[in-house]
């Protein structure tokens, strides 16, 4: 099962080593990311496989929501297909 992971929020050293580090040590795999700074400001997208994850979807949102808030960026996740829905032309 794929989820699109997205990151927002002022641009700090270690940003994806610290979401990437929650992914890897719950047996999530990155399939594909992009990142970029827009004045100062850093915007991640990632496409993740949960299928080998130890946490069901809720717990890995709340994980990484909370990994955003200790660290003052905002991580959000959602499943590809609602992801895919959503930005339908």
């Amino acid at each position: 099962m794929n989820a699109i992971v997205t990151v927002v929020g002022s641009d700090q050293v270690g940003i994806i080593a610290k979401v990437s580090a929650f992914l890897s040590g719950h047996g999530i795999n990155i399939v594909d990311i992009t990142q970029t700074v827009l004045s100062g400001n850093f915007v991640m997208m990632m496409m993740v496989d949960l299928s080998a994850s130890d946490l069901p979807m809720d717990e890995c949102k709340k994980g990484l929501a909370a990994l955003g808030d200790e660290i003052g960026i905002s991580v959000s996740v959602m499943h590809e297909r609602v992801f895919s829905a959503m930005h339908r032309i």
